[in-house]
C-alpha cells in the first residue's frame, strides 16, 4: 500500500537558499523519491516569503512564551493535526516544531511521526542569537523545549552525525534512530579541469551573514591573511553588511546575495572554512566536496564528514596551522580540481548516496 506523507517545513525555499533551506529540500526530495511526489503534501508554516509585519513579530514573540516557535501558532497546529488524519506519516522537518509532535500524540494520531534534527537547536541558537537580543533567553528556552518534545513524542528521530546523536542522548535521554548526513543534489556543471592552483592562490569563503560565519572570517582576516600571499573573496547572503561593519574587510572582494554561486566556486583554488562553533554539519563543506575543491577548514567545519583531511586539503584549528598549510599551497601548486573531494561527495554526501535510508525511516 502506498504511504501518504504530510511534510511540515518552515517556508517555501527562496531563490538563495542557506544551509537549513538546502537541508529541508534534501529531506523533501528524498521523501518524494521514496513514496512518489503525488503522495506528499507540503505544509509551509510560513506559506509566503514576504516581509513580516510588526503585528506578526509581536504575535510570534508572544506565542514563543508558550513554546510555539516563530510562525507556528495554536491555530496552525490544530490545522495540521486535522490534516494529519489523512496521512500515514507526518515528517516534521525541524525539531523547532516539536510541539506539533506532542499535539499529534495527544490527539490520538495513529500514523508515524518523524522529526529531523538539523541541529541540536538549543546549542545552535545559543551560538546564533546575540546576547544583546532582549528575548534571547525565551528563544533558547523555546528551542530547548521543542527539541525535548521531539524526542519524547516522535516515533522516529533523525540526526546528522554521531556528535549530535551523543548530545541528544546526553541532554534529552534519547538516541537518534537514524543518522543522515548533509547531502546535496549534484550541481557540478563543468568538466574537471587540469588547471593548477596559482602561487598566489585564490581563496574563497562561502557563507551567509551569521554569527559563527562572521566570527570565523573576521578571525581569519585578522590573524591569517596578513601573513600569507593569497587573494581572498567572500561570497554569501547578507555579507555586504559584514563588510560595511568591519574596516578590516574594506580591501577584500565581497559578493552579497548572488543568485548563482557556481562561477565563484569554480574559479577558486582553495575553499577556506574557518568555523569554530555550531551544531549539526556545515553545508558549505558538502558544497565544496561536490565541486571537487581543495578545502582548508577547521575541525568544526569538517564535523560529521568522513574524509582524509590531507587529501582534501587540510584541517587547521589555529592561525599557525592555517598559515603553514596556505604557504604549502603557495610553494606547491596542485590541481584546482580535487578528485578525492569529488569522489567523497559521490560516495557519501550526494542525494543518491543516502536515498536508501529514507525507506527505513518511512516504513
Amino acid at each position: 500500500m502506498e504511504k501518504k506523507v504530510l511534510f511540515v517545513t518552515y517556508k517555501k525555499p527562496p531563490k538563495i537558499m542557506e544551509g537549513g533551506g538546502q537541508g529541508a529540500k534534501k529531506n523533501y526530495d528524498m521523501v518524494c523519491a521514496e513514496v512518489g511526489q503525488d503522495n506528499v503534501v507540503c505544509y509551509y508554516v510560513h506559506d509566503e516569503e514576504k516581509k513580516k509585519s510588526l503585528w506578526q513579530y509581536l504575535c510570534g514573540a508572544f506565542f514563543m512564551l508558550f513554546n510555539y516557535y516563530f510562525g507556528l501558532t495554536p491555530g496552525r497546529v490544530k490545522r495540521i493535526v486535522r490534516m494529519a488524519a489523512d496521512f500515514d506519516v507526518v515528517f516534521i522537518d525541524r525539531t523547532l516544531f516539536g510541539i506539533l509532535a506532542k499535539k499529534l500524540k495527544q490527539s490520538g494520531y495513529k500514523g508515524k511521526i518523524v522529526s529531523y534534527f538539523h541541529n541540536v537547536e538549543r546549542i545552535y541558537f545559543d551560538a546564533k542569537v546575540s546576547p544583546k537580543i532582549p528575548f534571547r533567553g525565551v528563544l533558547i528556552h523555546c528551542a530547548d523545549v521543542n527539541d525535548r518534545y521531539s524526542c519524547e513524542f516522535s516515533d522516529v528521530i533523525v540526526a546528522l552525525n554521531e556528535r549530535d546523536r551523543g548530545l541528544i542522548a546526553d541532554i534529552y535521554g534519547r538516541s537518534a534512530d537514524f543518522l543522515v548526513p548533509v547531502a546535496l543534489p549534484d550541481r557540478l556543471n563543468v568538466e574537471p579541469s587540469d588547471e593548477m592552483t596559482g602561487t598566489q592562490p585564490l581563496c574563497l569563503f562561502l557563507g551567509a551573514y551569521f554569527g559563527p560565519n562572521n566570527d570565523g572570517i573576521l578571525w581569519f582576516v585578522k590573524n591569517v591573511l596578513p601573513k600569507v600571499n593569497i587573494r581572498m573573496k567572500i561570497v554569501g547572503k547578507g555579507m555586504a553588511k559584514l563588510k560595511a561593519e568591519n574596516e578590516c574587510l574594506s580591501n577584500i572582494e565581497v559578493h552579497s546575495d548572488v543568485p548563482v554561486l557556481d562561477p565563484f566556486i569554480n574559479e577558486a583554488d582553495v575553499m577556506i572554512l574557518p568555523i569554530f562553533s555550531g551544531s549539526g554539519m556545515k553545508v558549505k563543506t558538502c558544497e565544496s566536496l561536490m565541486y571537487g575543491k581543495n578545502i582548508i577548514a577547521t575541525s568544526e567545519a569538517f564535523e560529521g564528514y568522513d574524509v582524509d583531511y590531507d587529501k582534501v586539503g587540510g584541517k587547521c584549528d589555529t592561525a599557525e596551522e592555517f598559515i603553514r598549510k596556505l604557504k604549502d599551497f603557495e610553494r606547491k601548486p596542485r590541481r584546482r580540481f580535487n578528485e578525492y573531494s569529488r569522489e567523497m561527495y559521490l560516495r557519501k554526501y550526494s542525494n543518491d548516496s543516502i536515498r536508501g535510508v529514507y525507506a527505513d525511516i518511512l516504513k
